[in-house]
């Protein structure tokens, strides 16, 4: 496995080496963290019952999707705790039910993921080699131009994705769907939506890389630990997505409620109105359930970010430390061979 050419610093690696890495830390994220947000959907779905073609917000780990309840149905079977509701959906309806619909979601969330934590370390590294005096800063601006690039491109393919499941439509008619949106509403609408994403999203990724670099950094001198060790990046991951998730809360909140506003418009195939602020959704918020209403799912949010940011950026680093080994393995070994 051979990415480096000659010449190049062995002690890098390469941005085919970071896809790689990013890849598989998402991959392994979503087979973890989907499980939990099934179970979730569920005991939601008992307390509420879903009406069919009600919107709902379904999250792998990597990525927030909405998706419509197609059938209504919500017999209430279990006890109010996610332990009952994990035994009994795997008693009655089989393992694999934990990860439903979890492929058509990565589709999009695991190119989406491998962009951003590829660019994130492209910029960061950018960066820090030609604005000195921006070192400290890099991860904060790094992380927060990786998040807007990786949102504004997947975007669209969010909102086509949703509108093809309300629709019943298969993978095939994908231009037509892109046809059609484009036609009745232009093609700003296929970014419908993205201004909310990009107010959590952004945020969220300049507060969590500059905490976890630094947390990283700390820990390390601490405790007197490799930077690169899984205990570290585990730990520090958790904590600096838990820290960015309690800061972000209120437009995480924003955010969904619009995003399900939007999905039901286009379930009853009715045009878009005009989306209002997210100063108007926060007031609104504020007026029906008060200010705690900005914070409401404050531990679900938490339970499900800590452990996809502590097992995302663990995979991650432990990916580009096996190609850093393997990178200086390949170059002694040239180096033996001689010329």
């Amino acid at each position: 496995m051979t990415f480096l050419g000659p010449g190049s610093d062995p002690n890098r690696i390469t941005p085919i080496q970071q896809m790689i890495a990013s890849c598989s830390g998402a991959i392994l994220t979503s087979l973890f963290v989907t499980p939990l947000d099934v179970v979730k959907i569920r005991l939601q779905a008992q307390k509420h019952p879903f009406p069919k073609g009600k919107c709902f917000v379904y999250c792998n780990g990597l990525m927030d999707h909405i998706c419509v309840c197609e059938n209504g149905n919500s017999k209430a079977w279990y006890k109010a705790t996610t332990v009952d509701a994990f035994m009994k959906i795997i008693r009655r309806e089989g393992l694999r039910s934990l990860w439903s619909g979890l492929p058509p979601t990565l589709v999009m969330a695991v190119p989406a993921t491998v962009i951003y934590f590829t660019c994130y370390d492209q910029l960061c590294a950018a960066l820090r080699a030609n604005v000195g005096g921006l070192s400290e800063q890099a991860p904060l601006l790094a992380g927060a131009i990786a998040r807007l690039g990786s949102a504004t491109v997947i975007s669209p393919l969010e909102l086509i994705r949703t509108k093809m499941q309300a629709q019943k439509q298969s993978y095939g008619q994908l231009s037509e769907c892109v046809r059609s949106a484009v036609h009745n509403e232009g093609w700003l609408s296929l970014w419908r939506g993205l201004g909310p994403t990009l107010l959590r999203d952004v945020p969220f990724s300049a507060l969590y890389w500059y905490n976890y670099e630094w947390g990283k950094r700390w820990l390390s001198t601490r405790c007197n630990w490799g930077e690169s060790s899984f205990l570290v990046t585990f730990t520090v991951g958790a904590l600096s997505g838990s820290v960015a998730a309690v800061l972000t809360l209120p437009f995480d909140v924003v955010k969904t409620r619009r995003q399900v506003e939007l999905g039901e418009l286009q379930i009853m195939n009715l045009p878009a109105k005009v989306s209002p602020t997210t100063y108007h959704v926060m007031k609104r918020i504020v007026t029906e359930n008060g200010v705690k209403g900005l914070f409401a799912g404050f531990l679900p949010r938490l339970i499900k970010v800590a452990p996809a940011c502590a097992i995302m950026i663990s995979t991650y680093e432990y990916g580009k430390a096996f190609f850093r080994q393997h990178n200086r393995e390949r170059a002694a070994a040239l180096l033996r061979a001689g010329p």
